[in-house]
């Protein structure tokens, strides 16, 4: 028995995109399933190693996509291209990251009602965007994401339980942006927690990640604990 990987293509607005799932063989039922949302260069082997990472845990993960088939950014210029013109449109990317949940929510190696989202960076961002938007997730959980709150879901409930994992001297998300955030989910009824971690930049999971003046840098603890703070939240959430 042995971790499995396909790629998965679907359609939105007549733009193709493609994530890839990964599963463990050796169990015969459908596993909950756990969707990873990309940072600003892209869906990568960052993000498919930790789907498989996760299918290793029992799960079946879901690396997605919200940039189209093949399209990856390389550098601040090319990267921060990509992710604008979402930030501007929050709503699309809603939409984006709500129908890559619900394709992986019709795989057969999927429990369709056992689901959470995780995402990195950007990715974060969005999988708390796709909790802003109402849906049914049982949780979402950000890796050094972006706080900003869009401006099309106040006073929708959230119903999913979120989970932050933060580096509190990240320039990208400063104090007060997660104040904001704080006061945004208690508004909607959340069920919140947010972890953060002293001494730590923005990309803090990231092996690769090493540009001070940028403000991200590798943290190795913070790494280590919030991945167990990531598994210990699904242990709750998709039991």
């Amino acid at each position: 028995m042995a971790i499995q990987t396909r790629l998965i293509t679907y359609e939105h607005a007549g733009t193709t995109y493609e994530g890839q799932l990964a599963w463990d063989d050796a169990h015969a039922s459908p596993r909950p399933g756990v969707a990873i949302a990309h940072t600003w260069s892209g869906r990568s082997e960052f993000e498919e190693n930790k789907a498989m990472e996760l299918a290793r845990q029992g799960y079946v993960g879901f690396a997605l996509d919200v940039f189209g088939q093949g399209v990856h950014g390389e550098g601040k210029e090319e990267c921060n291209a990509l992710i604008a013109p979402l930030l501007e449109d929050r709503e699309k990317l809603q939409a984006l990251v709500g129908l890559a949940v619900s394709v992986m929510s019709e795989q057969a190696e999927v429990d369709a009602g056992r689901v959470a989202a995780i995402g990195y960076c950007f990715g974060g961002l969005t999988v708390l965007d796709l909790a802003r938007s109402g849906s049914s997730v049982s949780g979402v959980v950000s890796f050094h994401g972006l706080f900003n709150a869009p401006d099309n879901t106040a006073g929708t409930a959230i119903k999913a339980k979120v989970l932050c994992l933060h580096g509190y001297d990240d320039p990208m998300a400063q104090p007060d942006s997660l104040l904001a955030l704080a006061d945004e989910l208690t508004a909607a009824g959340a069920d919140w927690q947010v972890h953060a971690y002293g001494n730590t930049l923005h990309a803090f999971t990231n092996p690769d990640a090493n540009d001070p003046d940028f403000g991200a840098v590798y943290n190795a603890d913070a790494d280590r604990r919030s991945w167990r703070s990531l598994l210990n939240f699904l242990e709750e959430t998709l039991a």
